[in-house]
């Protein structure tokens, strides 16, 4: 299916080794995903958004764009179709306002369920939703349940309010489809439920496994810029010994290079908010069970 990779940080980065340079970079990944490619990420609080129903490593865009691309919250997505024509406005990830999502997974038979599901949008969310995809449903779907608990435009979303949106949307199409993502399946890809998804206001970023393997990471082995950036701290060499971080990785395949990854299991909920306070909720869990480290993550 799709990948997806998110970036969070407490300074700007280059993404350029993530997306491009490294042996297995997001790019190289595009070979088996070749049905379009997106790229998100923040100035100013504000989203830019690249994406086209291209293969990435074919694009000199996808190449010229992870370039140049310095940022504190970058969010990118390969798409391996299973639901939607091939076009830039089926690619991922969606934008509204703020609010930026990508997802890699399936809702079977979708388009069985799409008026149940579209139902349960907001009314005023539903007449954005532009494309075929059951992805950007279930982006506002899950903007809907977020609604529930925070105005769209708050800048400082806490995890919880993110927790407890992403469980109910998950929950909803579970309900609907009356089937898991959390399972082992013997289905075929396109016949099985998915619900892994990167959600951000590029302040808070949050991970959802559903069923497609999430690596995170929070820490390098040894951060080359240790005796020259401004924020190096120790947190950043080793698993957080609080709740706050100066990074957070999240992606579909560990990539090479220092960041130590370690597997999301089903139904976790990983993220951090506004301050960087990293958050970590297992599949039974509740939003006041945080974690201050990913200890037990894997």
């Amino acid at each position: 299916m799709c990948r997806l990779f998110g970036f969070r940080s407490v300074i700007k980065s280059q993404m350029h080794r993530s997306l491009v340079s490294a042996d297995n970079a997001l790019v190289r990944q595009s070979e088996q995903h070749p049905d379009g490619w997106g790229v998100a990420y923040y100035q100013h609080d504000v989203p830019h958004l690249v994406k086209t129903a291209d293969t990435a490593v074919a694009d000199s865009i996808f190449q010229r764009v992870s370039g140049v691309v310095s940022s504190q919250t970058v969010v990118a997505h390969l798409r391996k179709a299973t639901c939607g024509e091939l076009s830039m406005i089926n690619s991922h990830p969606f934008q509204h306002g703020r609010w930026v999502f990508a997802h890699n997974g399936n809702v079977p038979d979708f388009e069985g369920y799409r008026e149940d599901v579209e139902a349960l949008v907001a009314p005023a969310l539903r007449s954005f939703i532009l494309g075929d995809t059951d992805s950007e449903v279930l982006f506002y779907l899950l903007l809907t349940n977020l609604q529930k608990r925070a105005d769209l435009s708050d800048s400082d979303p806490s995890m919880e309010v993110l927790t407890e949106a992403a469980r109910e949307t998950v929950d909803a199409i579970r309900g609907l489809t009356g089937r898991d993502c959390y399972e082992p399946t013997d289905r075929a890809d396109d016949e099985a439920l998915y619900l892994s998804f990167l959600l951000t206001d590029g302040r808070a970023m949050v991970a959802h496994q559903g069923g497609k393997p999430l690596h995170v990471s929070t820490h390098k082995t040894r951060c080359p810029e240790r005796d020259t950036c401004s924020s190096f701290a120790p947190v950043c060499e080793q698993p957080a010994q609080s709740g706050r971080v100066n990074h957070l990785l999240i992606a579909s395949e560990p990539l090479n290079g220092e960041n130590v990854w370690r597997p999301m299991k089903p139904g976790q909920i990983v993220g951090v908010d506004a301050e960087m306070d990293l958050s970590m909720v297992a599949r039974e869990g509740t939003p006041a069970q945080r974690e201050s480290t990913l200890r037990t993550a894997g």
